[in-house]
């Protein structure tokens, strides 16, 4: 009978799938962040990913030294040194471990609040109405409303490289505005008031949808938000002041 391949080549054979596995995760050709919110979560994501990609590279290569250098046929039937402890080898991998998970908070802390931050004067604010089955888009200081119909979504206009500041509305059930290219979504819950910017870095068509399931035809809420220059975005709002619809 064939003898099932040593583990340390289980072992070795791991690494290389690992690390394969890992260029297909965002990151390694996913699409770029088209706002600057969503580029500070891509670089936390990016930074947690190469901090597993380093520690799984360690314990992999400790595991594959161990397995060659004790593995049967080498020492024979000799036992190993035992030692019950090593006070500074438990210290070095105590500690380390600790930092590392201090380090990922500090800068998670520090990317939240980059994220969830507001500017003092943006350049548009937009009321976004999450309702069943569909979105509402008020812009208060322009008498600009865009609303849409289940399976019919409206779309938001905005322009780029300026900061916006949505105000998060529900007065039925839990919605989530999520624009898949901005790699963020925020919750509209009734009675709680939520407040973020979006600040676009690309011109274009993007794609929303509701991530939160709100009930029977939550497929249908959709919606888009166009991202253009200064100029087009003005015209827009001249476009559709005092319009309803």
């Amino acid at each position: 009978m064939r003898r099932p391949p040593g583990a340390w080549r289980l072992a070795a054979a791991a690494v290389p799938v690992t690390v394969a596995a890992g260029c297909s995760l965002p990151g390694f050709g996913a699409p770029e962040p088209k706002s600057e919110q969503g580029e500070t979560i891509f670089d936390l994501w990016r930074g947690f990913f190469v901090a597993a990609i380093v520690v799984g590279l360690i314990v992999y290569g400790l595991l594959i030294f161990v397995l060659l250098r004790y593995r049967r046929g080498r020492r024979g039937d000799e036992i190993p040194d035992q030692t019950a402890y090593h006070v500074p080898l438990e210290i070095i991998y105590t500690a380390i471990p600790i930092l590392i998970v201090i380090v990922l908070f500090a800068v998670s802390w520090a990317a939240e609040d980059k994220v969830t931050a507001v500017a003092a004067d943006p350049v548009a604010k937009v009321e976004v109405i999450g309702f069943r089955w569909s979105w509402q888009f008020h812009y208060p200081d322009e008498d600009v409303t865009i609303t849409g119909e289940p399976g019919r979504g409206p779309e938001m206009v905005v322009p780029v490289g300026r900061p916006v500041q949505l105000r998060l509305i529900s007065n039925d059930v839990n919605h989530s505005f999520w624009v898949p290219d901005f790699l963020s979504k925020r919750d509209l819950i009734p009675g709680v008031r939520n407040v973020i910017d979006i600040t676009p870095t690309e011109t274009g068509e993007y794609v929303g949808r509701c991530a939160e399931f709100c009930g029977l035809d939550h497929w249908r809420m959709n919606f888009s938000v166009r991202v253009v220059d200064q100029d087009e975005y003005e015209a827009w709002l001249d476009d559709h002041r005092g319009e309803s619809g």
